[in-house]
């Protein structure tokens, strides 16, 4: 008899090991649960056509779609496969997006652009019942979702790991956000890590894209300063704000966020910290001073509740 709940994801893509990991982590729960296969046939003019590999009629699917791939292919990917599971006679379809691409272009912020953040929503709405994300860069994205959209917290996750690291010092331990937007984050995950203090980046540019300098409001003198971010493109605001906590008598810098680009290279990022975490929503080369936070646990914790009837608003404690 087939399991009631399958967990589907493209197989011949990186992103197929965190599939496998919440479904491994899922097993321990319960054997209501199924890891299926999607196989992605790529023709010669670069035209795409993805089959299913599982029985889903009648079932709930949880389509774990790979973040690591290019911006376009994940687009055509998600209308694609989103279509096949609905001719398949899915019960329910959840697109669960471990780093939700195109929510950083959540505005209209010149003329004449897309607001690409609702063109991913009405993808979505057409087919799916809802999605389940990490740390969305704008977590108001839900207004453009017609269906239900769960937006799961890092902190607590994060804070189990990094936490025992500070655990001797963890009173000379200051929080810094690199940017103003980013200062709730930072208030929030220094509530959970006990520590009080919290800084603020202030950048300033001469022109659109290029940071001038970075200016700090608050004292990290002598200090152990944690950079708290939610995405890592280029990495250029996280490595400013390393320096100008170094120029300020900074003790030792770390660097913490959830999605990891590093568009420009891990090395050209990190080596500027004396840690970095980051979590393995999208995978990442070896750094020596980078550790990776698995957050597939995570989202098996979720959707076993999601499955249950259970709280989701429990995870945000």
């Amino acid at each position: 008899m087939d399991a009631r709940y399958v967990i589907l994801a493209d197989s011949g893509s990186p992103g197929y090991d965190f599939a496998r990991a919440i479904h491994e982590d899922l097993s321990k729960r319960s054997r209501a649960f199924e890891l299926g296969g999607i196989k992605v046939k790529e023709f010669r003019d670069g035209e795409r056509k993805p089959k299913i590999l599982a029985n889903l009629r009648g079932r709930d699917c949880y389509f774990i779609h790979d973040s690591n791939k290019n911006p376009a292919v994940w687009f055509l990917d998600l209308c694609l496969i989103n279509e096949a599971l609905s001719k398949s006679s899915a019960h329910q379809i959840i697109d669960v997006f471990p780093y939700h691409k195109f929510a950083r272009q959540d505005r209209k912020d010149e003329s004449r652009v897309p607001i690409s953040a609702k063109v991913i929503a009405r993808a979505v709405d057409d087919y799916a019942h809802g999605v389940l994300t990490l740390d969305v860069h704008n977590p108001a994205i839900d207004g453009f979702y017609e269906s239900r959209f769960d937006n799961l917290p890092s902190f607590p996750t994060a804070v189990k790991c990094i936490k025992p690291f500070f655990e001797r010092d963890l009173s000379n331990l200051v929080i810094m956000s690199p940017d103003a937007g980013g200062g709730p984050r930072a208030q929030s995950f220094a509530k959970r890590l006990g520590v009080e203090q919290v800084v603020i980046g202030y950048k300033t540019r001469s022109k659109n894209g290029d940071i001038d300098g970075l200016h700090i409001a608050g004292d990290v003198s002598g200090r152990d300063i944690l950079i708290i971010d939610d995405i890592v493109d280029s990495g250029g605001t996280l490595v400013k704000a390393c320096e100008a906590a170094r120029r300020l008598g900074a003790r030792r810098i770390y660097g913490y966020a959830p999605h990891g680009l590093f568009t420009k290279g891990v090395s050209e990022v990190v080596s500027s910290f004396d840690k970095f975490w980051i979590g393995n929503t999208l995978n990442q080369e070896s750094h020596d001073k980078l550790e990776v936070i698995p957050f597939a646990p995570l989202f098996a914790d979720a959707l076993y509740r999601m499955t249950s009837g259970q709280s989701l608003s429990e995870l945000f404690d």
